[in-house]
């Protein structure tokens, strides 16, 4: 969609709706983990087109997002096939991600042979689901990987057979890094421990809860509080959330404490300190209270371009753009959680305990490859860059909504 998730209403995995546009029955939240997955088209901001709607013919293979497509031109959600894929997660079952996702690279390759398609989105998260399993270095994800070279592999194969190479763009990316995790913070079990009556995932019935825990990745938390509130309150907040907010910035899997000051500014907490970060009209001053918590000094209304050169080295590559545009939604928390590393935030319901974990700001999870069959004419930045370059390639108008640039503008 060349957006970042907060902008078009997905700030997590799993959130809760203040406004309670969600249904009683759902908690007011959402989990995108199961049956709540086909809610995501219509969750998304509907004034932001899909690559789906501009660019036709296309099709989806395991998209999540499917806005803009017929339903046979989306592979992998027939209900049988869905069926398959659910037992494959709520079982445990590793190596079936495997053969899920050799059909659907199978399947997807054939059907570029095949029919006249100007664009084609393949999800193959085989390579996801086993680094959770088994640790993002074992030997079955390199077998995940294989799959992806394979589906690769095929497509060329097939397109330099009938003269398509040349003029086709195949691009491999990923939406996320992993890194390893030794460690889980439950947090509905701590949060609990601490008195709090809690609303989370699997058991989001709880409407009367103190506050709703929305685990993202397992490393990110959105935290809400007041849920009696169909707004959002902005801190600082004393008496028992600020004792809340103290208790938690002392355990050791919180490394960044988010916390909204506003629609356009927030405080950055850790045990380096705090600093405040605002942003107008999407120029970002960084500035150190009491200390340096993304390590990155002074910056003062630096643009998006500034702000990724002054922290792509860093810890938190990209931090203040991202940290920004998390906070602009209203579907954010009221306290933001980056676990710390060899940590993440849920321990119970999980088919299969995490060794390798993903959704914090660090840069082993913000970082992900690119792999391009033509030289960009400029150096890609970040991921909703893909999009505007993807109308770029194909000569479509781009939207005026877009947060992301092409790399190939001169195309």
């Amino acid at each position: 969609m060349g957006r970042y998730p907060g902008s078009v209403g997905l700030p997590g995995l799993r959130w809760y709706d203040r406004s309670r546009h969600l249904p009683r029955l759902s908690g007011h939240s959402r989990s995108y983990v199961g049956s709540e997955m086909r809610f995501v088209d219509q969750d998304i901001d509907p004034a932001s087109a899909t690559i789906f709607e501009l660019a036709k013919p296309s099709f989806g293979a395991l998209s999540v997002i499917g806005r803009g497509l017929r339903m046979r031109n989306r592979i992998g959600q027939s209900p049988g096939f869905v069926a398959r894929a659910a037992a494959t997660h709520f079982r445990g079952n590793v190596r079936g991600w495997l053969a899920i996702d050799r059909r659907i690279g199978e399947t997807a390759a054939y059907r570029l042979g095949k029919r006249r398609t100007r664009y084609a989105f393949i999800a193959l998260t085989g390579v996801d689901k086993t680094s959770h399993a088994e640790g993002h270095n074992a030997p079955i994800v390199i077998d995940a990987m294989r799959i992806v070279d394979d589906t690769v592999a095929q497509i060329r194969v097939d397109a330099e057979r009938d003269g398509r190479w040349e003029k086709m763009h195949i691009w491999v990316v990923s939406d996320h890094g992993h890194s390893r995790v030794s460690q889980h913070e439950d947090l509905v079990e701590l949060l609990e421990e601490w008195g709090f009556t809690t609303l989370a995932h699997p058991w989001a019935f709880n409407t009367s809860a103190d506050v709703a825990v929305m685990v993202s990745g397992n490393a990110m938390t959105h935290l809400y509080l007041d849920l009696e509130q169909t707004e959002r309150r902005w801190w600082p907040r004393e008496g028992r959330w600020g004792e809340l907010r103290n208790r938690l910035l002392d355990r050791p899997s919180v490394d960044l404490m988010i916390l909204p000051t506003s629609i356009s500014s927030a405080e950055i907490h850790s045990a380096r300190g705090c600093a405040n970060l605002e942003w107008k009209e999407w120029r970002y001053s960084y500035t150190p209270a009491t200390g340096d918590p993304l390590g990155v000094g002074v910056l003062d209304s630096v643009d998006d371009a500034m702000a990724y050169d002054a922290t792509v080295e860093s810890d938190y590559p990209d931090g203040l753009v991202q940290i920004a545009h998390l906070v602009a939604s209203p579907r954010s928390g009221d306290i933001i959680l980056s676990a710390s590393r060899d940590w993440d935030y849920r321990a119970r319901y999980e088919p299969i305990p995490h060794v390798s974990s993903h959704g914090a700001l660090h840069r082993e999870h913000m970082m992900v490859p690119l792999l391009l069959n033509h030289a960009p004419s400029r150096t890609p930045r970040r991921t909703v860059d893909i999009m505007p370059s993807t109308l770029s390639v194909l000569g479509i108008a781009e939207p005026k909504t877009l947060d992301g640039v092409s790399f190939f503008q001169d195309y």
